[in-house]
């Protein structure tokens, strides 16, 4: 039961992804239901979803565009940085914090989540921020995708539109950025007895079945639904979670 439980979970999460994007908010709870704890469960999460989001990023990877002062290798190399320190303080991260962070994890990526959703279009600034503002915050993102990484899609949108780009290339080079903060997270987690690997793969295989899915029936399912479906299961996961 458990395994098909994380089947289905992955695939979900890989239409998700797909379609609307928010796959880890089914992900996580799924694996914490098998009776991991909360940080096990997010990096094994991360790990599962790991390969599809380089996929996206890949398939995007000609779009991508640098912001003014800033050449995409700089960005890439940034968000390396901040994908290797994101994910090294979660594997310093006590368990028991951890735990206790998560429903306000959840509930900030939710509120995230939904204010890119159904909240105003990010536009152009009339004055992009400077280079330097520009990577701060691209760094600090970075280690929020390392750590945790809900909704973090929208924040790296916000700074790279905040930095001049149009949102359409924002977009693309988000996906990309996305995939090198992952990527660079992984690394770190190969070589940790935190993943466990038999779930993280199930879950992974799922969520590429998933991804394909997405993609065959983009155009099919009503987007708008699914993004408020995602919304009330972050709420209430959080309240679940509080609650415990």
């Amino acid at each position: 039961m458990i395994w098909g439980l994380l089947a289905l979970a992955g695939i979900w999460a890989g239409i998700q992804n797909a379609v609307a994007g928010g796959g880890s908010f089914i992900t996580l709870p799924a694996l914490i239901f098998t009776g991991l704890d909360a940080r096990v469960a997010n990096i094994t999460s991360t790990v599962a979803l790991s390969v599809g989001q380089v996929t996206t990023g890949w398939g995007g990877r000609k779009a991508v565009q640098g912001v003014p002062g800033m050449p995409v290798w700089v960005m890439l190399a940034i968000s390396i940085a901040g994908g290797l320190v994101g994910a090294q303080l979660i594997l310093l991260t006590p368990t028991r914090v951890f735990a206790d962070m998560v429903p306000w994890l959840i509930l900030a990526a939710t509120a995230l989540f939904a204010w890119g959703s159904f909240g105003p279009k990010p536009k152009e600034p009339r004055a992009p921020l400077a280079p330097l503002l520009s990577g701060v915050g691209l760094f600090l993102s970075s280690i929020y995708g390392g750590y945790f990484g809900g909704g973090n899609g929208i924040i790296l949108v916000t700074v790279l539109t905040a930095a001049g780009l149009a949102i359409r290339a924002a977009s693309a080079t988000k996906n990309v950025l996305a995939a090198i903060i992952n990527v660079a997270a992984l690394g770190l987690f190969l070589f940790s007895p935190e993943v466990v690997w038999l779930k993280a793969v199930v879950l992974g295989a799922g969520a590429m079945l998933g991804g394909a899915i997405g993609n065959m029936v983009l155009n099919r399912i009503n987007e708008k639904l699914l993004r408020i479906t995602i919304v009330l299961i972050g709420v209430v996961l959080s309240i679940v979670l509080f609650l415990r």
